[in-house]
């Protein structure tokens, strides 16, 4: 089967840094579904992998987003029959999706949203489980509730921040605090529902008090270390932070006094360790497709970079790693 991978970690601009090859047919272990790749996204993830961790056996594929169609089960699957649309995130610890063919653990798929084509379904898995686990379990809020609170989002306008937004707008009575710094992610993070948009690049903690806020609950996405004096002085007592980016150190030694809470969301945390309810994932990219047909949530994908290729690839790669990507880019299967 064609899948794209790398050899050698490195830098995207490598004439080779992603490669077209023929793979083995995935074997399915019990609870696996066999999916033909119909649809991927790119996030963060798959440049940092494909950046800093070197191939052990052969070619790695990578690649955590994907949309298709099952074409066999495992001897164990109970959710799933082949011919069922499917969408999923995928599983750090097993090859990716950037192929023809895809094994992947029926307990971490859902039922792709009837009313997105493959390409569309696939910029949601990743970026959907990662918002819903952040404010769900991580800041631990209930929906339907948050009437008088407010949650700072520090990075709004990416695809994590996108989805973020929309769940705590539909979903609860939290007032929405983003952060954007063009015209065109400020306008973006508003039409995903934001009550206020702030600038990152500019004072938080002066833009924050000239709203009269002071937010209970904080989902820092990127520059954490950065912005983190300012989330201990903005963050009420008592209050929440969590986290989803990479920071060298931090010292939350200075948030002892206002006993804050802190949590970093890992959506891979699950598949990795194989949690008891790992089926946690099954379940709620199923209410995020349902939320998606209905109309509750709307598409975060900005880009179509066209069908699956190493150059494809490469310039999806390229355009993550500029940090200026809106929403989502996606490719269509092979």
């Amino acid at each position: 089967m064609k899948a794209i991978g790398y050899n050698q970690a490195g830098q995207i601009t490598a004439p080779d840094a992603l490669l077209e090859f023929e793979a083995e047919t995935p074997e399915l272990q019990p609870r696996d579904l066999l999916v033909e790749i119909r649809g991927i996204s790119v996030n963060p993830v798959d440049v940092k992998v494909r950046s800093n961790v070197a191939p052990e056996n052969g070619t790695k594929v990578i690649g955590y987003d994907a949309a298709g169609v099952v074409q066999q089960v495992g001897s164990d699957v109970s959710k799933f029959q082949v011919g069922d649309e499917v969408f999923y995130a995928g599983d750090i610890t097993r090859p990716g999706t950037n192929s023809k063919l895809h094994a992947v653990d029926e307990r971490i798929v859902g039922k792709k949203p009837k009313s997105l084509t493959f390409a569309e379904a696939a910029g949601f898995p990743l970026t959907s489980i990662t918002a819903w686990e952040l404010i769900f379990e991580s800041l631990g809020i209930k929906e339907g509730e948050g009437k008088g609170d407010s949650l700072l989002i520090i990075g709004g306008a990416g695809g994590v921040g996108s989805i973020l937004i929309q769940l705590a707008k539909k979903l609860t009575k939290l007032t929405v605090i983003a952060t954007a710094s063009r015209p065109e992610t400020v306008e973006w993070v508003q039409k995903m529902g934001a009550d206020h948009v702030i600038n990152h690049r500019e004072s938080l903690i002066d833009q924050v008090k000239d709203l009269e806020l002071e937010p209970r609950y904080v989902a820092s996405l990127n520059a954490t270390d950065k912005h983190f004096p300012a989330i201990i002085e903005l963050i009420k007592p008592r209050g929440h932070v969590a986290l989803i980016d990479d920071p060298k150190t931090l010292d939350i030694m200075s948030g002892k006094s206002k006993a804050l809470s802190f949590s970093w969301e890992f959506m891979f945390a699950r598949s990795m360790y194989q949690t008891d309810d790992i089926e946690k994932q099954h379940q709620l990219l199923n209410r995020v497709s349902e939320l998606i047909d209905d109309g509750t949530l709307i598409s975060t994908v900005t880009n179509n970079l066209g069908k699956i290729s190493a150059e494809t690839l490469k310039t999806a790669h390229a355009q993550q790693e500029s940090g200026r990507v809106i929403g989502k880019n996606v490719l269509e299967g092979f």
